[in-house]
């Protein structure tokens, strides 16, 4: 398991692009029949990747989940959002089991014990995008398919950002402890997310972007709005982002991202605006 560990503003200010990708930048979460997972200590939030092939793959596999995690198993005091961005896929949850076609969401509740992931079609496999906060009570594991997200169209493509927000974990939908999650589609001929930037001091973010065109990339911004850096983006990476940080980008195509959000509250307004002619 790889471990992030927490970097205050004022030190990331002196970070080379190299620094400021190794410790913020997700990379080769879709492994054939293996379980990539990145624990961050920003609000303890974790990022698993599955890509089962061969097998019916198990949450917990490769993991040390006493050494890693001080519980009996992952979600005993977890809970877990997932999307599908593969091939046919299914998914156990305990006694549960959930068919995630393309772009289907499911939120597994705190207390499940075990988690078993397998594709339909070995030629064309799953590919399981996940991230799990820390819980303090169960609520009730949902499956929500794509067509039943809250969708929210958002932009103009007068300023290159029309896009639907497509919420899943979210309290306009369903009920959890602190995990939000949705997804943002890009129309073509826009490029721009999360514009005009902003911040929100008590929660944290993690992007992953996909549907990026072949030979194509997003420049992820972070930082404070008043010095900002970027991080180049390919194909499923992911980036963890800060309370600190704005957490904007820009494509040389249009693109998909998904967005997952853990730590003090769920409130979506509660955040600090910043002008773009502000940003520097």
């Amino acid at each position: 398991m790889d471990i992030r560990y927490s970097v205050n503003q004022r030190d990331f200010k002196r970070y080379t692009t190299e620094e400021i990708r190794n410790e913020f930048l997700i990379t080769g979460l879709y492994k054939a029949d293996e379980v990539v997972c990145v624990y961050s200590h920003v609000d303890r939030m974790v990022t698993f990747g599955c890509m089962p092939v061969n097998e019916e793959v198990s949450l917990d596999k490769g993991i040390d989940v006493w050494h890693n995690f001080g519980t009996n198993f992952i979600l005993e005091r977890r809970e877990l959002g997932m999307f599908n961005i593969g091939g046919a896929g299914v998914v156990c949850a305990d006694d549960e089991t959930f068919d995630m076609n393309y772009k289907d969401c499911l939120y597994i509740t705190q207390g499940t014990k075990k988690v078993t992931f397998r594709s339909v079609d070995p030629e064309n496999p799953a590919k399981f995008y996940m991230v799990s906060a820390p819980a303090h009570r169960a609520y009730k594991t949902t499956f929500i398919p794509i067509e039943k997200a809250n969708k929210r169209p958002v932009g103009a493509m007068e300023t290159s950002n029309k896009r639907t927000i497509n919420q899943f974990i979210h309290p306009d939908v369903l009920e959890t402890c602190q995990l939000s999650m949705g997804m943002t589609v890009l129309e073509p001929g826009s490029v721009w997310n999360t514009m005009p930037a902003h911040t929100h001091e008590r929660r944290m973010e993690i992007y992953m972007y996909f549907e990026i065109p072949k030979d194509n990339v997003v420049m992820h911004f972070m930082g404070e709005g008043t010095e900002t850096r970027h991080i180049v983006m390919q194909n499923e990476e992911a980036v963890i982002s800060p309370s600190w940080s704005i957490h904007s980008g820009a494509g040389t195509s249009n693109y998909t991202f998904i967005w997952a959000m853990g730590g003090e509250n769920q409130a979506f307004d509660d955040m600090d605006n910043i002008l773009t002619t502000d940003l520097r």
